[in-house]
């Protein structure tokens, strides 16, 4: 397996995975909307071999697609696919031993080795504007590291067996970072680096932090992996890659030999500064907010390091590929943690947090002819209070009866959910609790409601396979178009405020409910462009579920409270964009025109697409 970066490099040209760009190109926008054009594309990886402002090479896309992240992890694929198994469920070694010396010998190589010797990315010391500065989006605050791995230790249970390597992201420039000597940290609530700065700041003292760029892909995959309790990242990245983990300690920050770039420094308790803006995997830019910043200790690169870099903008995009990769590793993890569940499908196309898929099981009475969800809203409980998943604002629950059912067939699983759903019953709201920090459709950050569809039962409707002409032509509300069965779209005036927009929507509820019952038509999505939002399921998914939160934005014709239970005939969601939500990702057009030149005949990426 690949103990470098260099080496995967080389693998996956030698294999037909990679191109070499040789021309200039400029870190400022330009290397992001090549590598956005070659992603869309289903292309190659890249790499930069000559990027404005900096002597080093760049390389992005190398997840770009299941295909080529497989063939990148080939050897090791398996052996880390049993050794998550067996920590879901340790009986397996007891009842198959000899089948399992195997995987404890993996085990055994994925432990940490430290090294005082052989240390090539301390090789040279640097400073943060050496590096490629690489600005993905026109309104970004800066340049940012978008493939970072931060290292942190328990300052209580100091140690690399007690660390926590994640995926957060770091701005670079910008804003009012002290260049070269100041870099911004941004995490998200239940992160475990937030863990230990808050044993730091209770302790008084600085939280020691490296951030790891580069080295062995297992690595960078390693920072985002929900691994079982137990199973460290570190030891991890030494399964997935092959070999162990080789790490340093200098001046007490902990330093992988592996990586291409190192940067250490401290997190101050209190010490915050403004971060971002960022074009972030909602499709929106995530606004400035205070968050902790890190006092630059050093910066080391190895010989010839390169720079590994992805862009992060409205799903489908490569940490899409990092996410499937996740889910086939991870297999039943979801099962073991909450008994019950058969499946839970983070909705790629909406953001991932926004919107869960679940299927549970209904067992608690088996003996009641009436059937309806039970079982399945403790699961729900569960799944709205276990890790990431207790970001989500919308998720939607069943267990399957008579059919098989996969919450990855997203228009079925859906068609399933609403032929069966009582709006009367099945509606449950969560407010004033914790959603995404990147999620602005909320009332502040982090703040937001969340609600539970639960569905079970026999069939109650069937779902219009055309629009209703109950929704044809209501005053002020047009382009009445199917988006699915049972869904529909209906253009409105521009949202102003919530008080104008309540007005707005009982004008609507009214107006249906004058013209009659609609029971094959259970949800109706207000928005500002009825074509837009009909014209694929992914345009539905996304403004849908990253437009609205739940609290605010529901509303139901013929709704009525019954004893704080809130009930409806036909579910409104209303996905306007609002003023207070962060502006949509759109490239810049003469970025877009640049890049041109690297696609004609003759050019490193001519012939390409």
């Amino acid at each position: 397996m690949y103990q470098n970066l260099e080496e995967c490099i080389l693998d996956l040209e030698r294999h037909g995975h990679l191109v070499r760009i040789r021309e200039e190109v400029d870190p400022y926008l330009e290397m992001a909307a090549i590598h956005l054009k070659m992603y869309e594309a289903g292309g190659p990886a890249l790499l930069f071999e000559n990027v404005k402002g900096s002597k080093f090479r760049a390389v992005s896309n190398l997840f770009g697609t299941i295909e080529r992240s497989k063939f990148i992890f080939r050897s090791t694929w398996q052996a880390a696919e049993n050794i998550i198994a067996m920590r879901n469920d340790p009986m397996k070694a007891l009842k198959q031993p000899f089948k399992n010396i195997e995987n404890g010998f993996a085990a055994l190589k994925a432990l940490p080795a430290k090294k005082s010797t052989s240390m090539p990315v301390t090789a040279q010391e640097i400073s943060i504007t050496d590096l490629p500065l690489i600005q993905s989006w026109p309104m970004d605050g800066g340049a940012f590291v978008t493939l970072p791995q931060i290292y942190s230790e328990d300052p209580d249970k100091p140690g690399i067996m007690n660390s926590n390597l994640g995926m957060y992201r770091v701005q670079l420039t910008g804003n009012e970072y002290e260049v070269n000597k100041e870099i911004g940290l941004h995490y998200q609530i239940h992160r475990g680096i937030g863990v230990h700065q808050a044993k730091a700041t209770k302790m008084g003292m600085p939280l020691k932090v490296s951030c790891f760029v580069g080295g062995p892909p297992a690595h960078t995959l390693s920072a985002v992996m929900p691994l079982p309790e137990g199973l460290s990242e570190i030891t991890f990245a030494g399964l997935l890659s092959g070999r162990r983990f080789h790490y340093s300690y200098i001046d007490g920050y902990c330093v992988s030999n592996d990586a291409d770039f190192v940067i250490t420094g401290d997190i101050y308790p209190g010490d915050t500064k403004p971060e971002g803006p960022f074009g972030d995997h909602l499709g929106y830019y995530s606004l400035i907010h205070p968050f902790p910043v890190m006092k630059v200790k050093k910066v080391y690169a190895k010989p010839n390091a390169i720079w590994p870099f992805t862009v992060v903008g409205r799903p489908p995009q490569e940490d899409t590929s990092f996410g499937q990769l996740i889910h086939e590793l991870t297999g039943d993890a979801i099962k073991q943690e909450i008994p019950g569940v058969k499946e839970v499908h983070a909705v790629d196309a909406a953001g991932v947090h926004p919107l869960l898929f679940a299927i549970g099981s209904e067992r608690y009475t088996p003996y009641q002819q009436v059937k309806q969800p039970t079982e399945m809203l403790t699961i729900a409980n569960r799944i709205l209070g276990t890790g990431q998943l207790s970001l989500a604002k919308y998720l939607f629950i069943t267990a399957e009866e008579n059919r098989p059912l996969t919450t990855h067939d997203e228009v079925d699983f859906m068609t399933y959910i609403l032929e069966r759903i009582d709006l009367h019953r099945d509606v449950h709201f969560y407010t004033n609790t914790t959603i995404d920090t990147l999620d602005y459709s909320g009332t502040g950050l982090n703040s937001g409601s969340k609600v539970v569809l639960a569905a079970y039962g026999d069939q109650k409707r069937e779902l219009c396979k055309e629009v209703p002409d109950e929704l044809k032509d209501l005053r002020e509300f047009e382009n009445a178009r199917l988006i699915m069965p049972g869904v529909v779209s209906i253009q409105g005036p521009a949202f102003t405020d919530y008080a104008c927009a309540q007005q707005q929507l009982q004008n609507l509820c009214d107006a249906i409910q004058a013209r009659g019952p609609i029971p094959s038509c259970p949800m109706i999505i207000l928005c500002d462009d009825s074509t837009f939002m009909s014209a694929s399921l992914q345009n539905f998914l996304w403004a849908t579920f990253t437009r609205s939160n739940p609290s605010h934005d529901i509303y139901g014709v013929n709704s009525y409270y019954e004893n704080k239970h809130w009930g409806c005939d036909n579910l409104i969601i209303d996905a306007r964009t609002k003023p207070h939500q962060a502006p949509p990702l759109v490239p810049d057009p003469t970025v877009e025109k640049n890049i041109e030149r690297l696609f004609v005949k003759g050019a490193s990426l001519g012939g390409i697409l």
